[in-house]
This record gives C-alpha cells, sequence and structure tokens, in this order.
C-alpha cells in the first residue's frame, strides 16, 4: 500500500478558473467605432464648407447647393433602420466597410462635376447612404451587444464622435477649400473614407459570444439574435408595431426637432451666416468645430446623467436650453470674436446631441431588443426635420438675405419639442409580458 502511495504521488491541483481579461473587449470595439463615427460626421459636413466656393465656380445658387445637403441629410437618416437590420442580418464588419467604401466614391467622383444633379448624387446620395449606414442605429447596435452596464456612458461617447468629427476636419478642410480649393478637400475626404476602413477590418467583432465573452457587467448571456430573413422586411414590421404607440410618435417629433436645430440649421448653415456678418470662413468654421469641443463634453455628461436620471426630464432640460439660445443668436454675429458669440459656442455646444443618449434610453424602454431599429426611424424622423430645414433655411437666405428668421423659427420648435417631451413622461411603460 506504501508503495502504491509513493508512486501515485500527491494529487494533482485542481486548474485555476480563467481569468477575466484586464481589458473586455468592448471597450476596443468602443474605440474603432468611434474613428468610424469621427470620420463619417467629418465626412458629411464638408459641403457646408463649399457653399462659396461650388457658387462662385458654377454659379449655382445657395438654395441649389443646400438640396444636396437636404438629401444626403434625409437618406442619412432613412438608412438607418435598414442599417441596423443589416448589421444583424450580415454583421456589423462587412456594413461598415461597404458604408466606407461608398462614402470614398461619392467624395472622390465630386470633382468630375458639372451639374447641380452630379452633386446631389454623389455627395447627396452616396455620401447619404454611406454615411447613413453608420448613424446613431450603430452606436445604438454596439452599445446593446456589448454593454449591459455603462449603456448610456457609451452611447454618449459614440455620439459624441459626430462632434470630434467636426473638430478634427472642420478647420482643416476649411483651410484646404480656402487655400487648395474645394477638389482638393473632397479627394482628402476619399483617401481618409478608405483608410478608415483598414481598422473595422483588423479589429472589429460582432458580438462578445464570438470571444467566449459576456457582455460588458453581464451576469449571464443574451438570447440569441435574429438572423433569419430579410432585412428590410424586419425593419419595416419594426416600424409597423412602433408606429403603433404614442411614445413613438413623441419621441420622433421631439428628434426631428432635434435635427432641424442643429446639423439641418446650425450644422449646414451656421458657416454662411457667420460669413455674412464679415467673419470669414476659416474663422466661422473654426467656432462650429469649437462647438464640437464642447459637444463631446456635453453628451458623454449627458450619457452619465442618462444612466441616473429619468431621460424625460433631461430632454425637456436640453431642449427648453437649445431653444432660448437660438432666439438670441441673431444679436450675437459679428465681424470678428468676440465674447457673445464665443458664449453662444459654448452654450449651444454642450447641449448639441446630448439628446441623443436620453433618447435612446427611451427607446430601449418602450421597446426593449427591438430599440435599435426603432431608434433608426426615430433616427430617420431627426434627418427628415435636418433635411427640410437645410433647404428651407437656403431658400429663406436667398429671400430675405439674412438667416435672422431661421433662427427664431428654430426657437418656436424647441418649444414644441418641450411638450413632446412632457407628454412622453406620461406614456406608461410596457410590462415585460407586454413586451
Amino acid at each position: 500500500m506504501k508503495e502504491l502511495e509513493l508512486t501515485a504521488g500527491p494529487a494533482a491541483d485542481p486548474a485555476p478558473p480563467p481569468r477575466a481579461p484586464r481589458l473586455h473587449y468592448g471597450w476596443i470595439v468602443v474605440a474603432v467605432s468611434l474613428v468610424v463615427l469621427v470620420g463619417s460626421a467629418g465626412f458629411r459636413s464638408t459641403p457646408s464648407l463649399m457653399m462659396d466656393a461650388l457658387h462662385n465656380e458654377f454659379g449655382w445658387s445657395r438654395a441649389t447647393i443646400s438640396s444636396a445637403v437636404s438629401v444626403n441629410l434625409a437618406l442619412y437618416g432613412l438608412t438607418a433602420p435598414f442599417a441596423a437590420a443589416l448589421m444583424d442580418r450580415f454583421g456589423v464588419r462587412l456594413v461598415v466597410v461597404c458604408a466606407l467604401l461608398t462614402i470614398s466614391t461619392g467624395a472622390g467622383l465630386t470633382v468630375l462635376m458639372t451639374e447641380p444633379w452630379q452633386l446631389v448624387l454623389c455627395w447627396g446620395v452616396l455620401v447619404g447612404l454611406g454615411s447613413g449606414s453608420m448613424a446613431g442605429a450603430f452606436a445604438t447596435t454596439i452599445s446593446g451587444r456589448w454593454f449591459e452596464a455603462r449603456q448610456g456612458l457609451v452611447t454618449g461617447v459614440l455620439t459624441a464622435a459626430g462632434a470630434a468629427g467636426n473638430l478634427v476636419f472642420l478647420p482643416l478642410l476649411a483651410a484646404l477649400v480656402e487655400q487648395q480649393g474645394w477638389r482638393t478637400a473632397v479627394v482628402v475626404v476619399s483617401l481618409c473614407a478608405t483608410a478608415v476602413a483598414v481598422p473595422v477590418l483588423l479589429l472589429m467583432r460582432e458580438r462578445p459570444a464570438d470571444l467566449g465573452l459576456l457582455p460588458y457587467g453581464a451576469t449571464e448571456a443574451p438570447a440569441p439574435p435574429r438572423t433569419d430573413g430579410s432585412a428590410v422586411a424586419r425593419s419595416l414590421r419594426v416600424l409597423r408595431e412602433a408606429a403603433r404607440t404614442r411614445a413613438f410618435w413623441l419621441l420622433a417629433a421631439s428628434f426631428a426637432i432635434c435635427g432641424a436645430t442643429t446639423v439641418g440649421l446650425v450644422g449646414t448653415h451656421f458657416v454662411q451666416a457667420a460669413h455674412d456678418h464679415g467673419m470669414s470662413e476659416t474663422t466661422s468654421a473654426s467656432l462650429l468645430a469649437l462647438i464640437g469641443v464642447f459637444d463631446i463634453a456635453g453628451t458623454i455628461a449627458s450619457g452619465w446623467f442618462t444612466d441616473r436620471f429619468a431621460p424625460a426630464r433631461l430632454l425637456i432640460a436640453y431642449y427648453a436650453l437649445r431653444g432660448l439660445s437660438l432666439l438670441f443668436l441673431p444679436a450675437l454675429f459679428g465681424d470678428s470674436l468676440r465674447p457673445p458669440i464665443l458664449a453662444f459656442v459654448i452654450f449651444y455646444g454642450l447641449d448639441w446631441v446630448a439628446t441623443v443618449p436620453p433618447t435612446v434610453a427611451l427607446c430601449r424602454r418602450h421597446f426593449g431588443p427591438d430599440a435599435p431599429i426603432v431608434f433608426g426611424w426615430v433616427l430617420a424622423a431627426h434627418q427628415v426635420g435636418a433635411a427640410l430645414v437645410a433647404g428651407l433655411a437656403g431658400l429663406a437666405r436667398d429671400r430675405f438675405g439674412d438667416y435672422d428668421a431661421a433662427w427664431y423659427a428654430a426657437g418656436g420648435l424647441c418649444a414644441v419639442a418641450v411638450l413632446c417631451c412632457v407628454a412622453v413622461r406620461r406614456v406608461p411603460e410596457p410590462t415585460a409580458a407586454a413586451a
């Protein structure tokens, strides 16, 4: 017996359990997504810098040029819900790479254009479709797949990428348009869109389960996703179901006003409006980029607030403050940098897209697993509002010689958004059984 004990030796220690990685791969996916969204935002904003250049070279009116921006903004929103379903069906990596190459093609072809319809086709349709495939539904998909905890913060960080894109690209592209011509600027956009596809191909992963992980902060694996059927059919089915609810229409209406008062008006026409008052385009583009600096802080803070406070209350405060700032804006413009316009830039920047995290949170509360697609449709309303105001503000500028009427109207629209958010607070959330 002793010999057996000696030869058997001591019992082997049980294998230690696998240690969780120090850095959850979800944060790497967020970093890649951030690069994509920074580029997408910067690429989309380029036409606002080319209005004078295209007007001077081709004689096109600002309303004509704004029509291309309107098509871009509308498709940016209308593409989002279908892109969210396509990401579920074919994968995030494939959809994003195809979108970036579409942007690159659309921007590159504009150097050959000679007619307004070509601007609409290249920058309106192609760049609109490409950038729309990486719109807010992309951020909602990433935060929902990879994070159980910190969803509001991650949504805020990814939403802030739009502001960061303006910060990175607007001053550079404005200087290129002014010094080298608009063709150089669009070539740079085309090359950058292609370059951004590289980290997506190398580092993007579809879901935590692909790496044997749970979503960040989760204690159990989520239900397997539905990947069967047509992405288009699923998007339309979700729209039909959501459209039967009051919450959807209130969120869509308030977010349409958000788009009208941000990318539709300020994002498209701020540079031109400041230039009308004697400010150089480079300076006014830098101010628009500075709005982006404070937008980053405001949106990340809004994500943090959304994890802790009632989202509808946050939206009421955001729209009320935005409306007040727009009513004061016509009196703040000047031919140089002065404290009043800098105060507007700081204040408005903090509020720019702070509305996104609480709107996403309300979509999750009311629509559950379909929230990314529902938010895609809400974002479509956002972009339709932006497209309408981008075109109407260009018409107002041609008709009245300034943008004052547009600023005052936008302030009034924000009051309507406040009423929508007051109403959405009274809509009961669906029960677990109903969901």
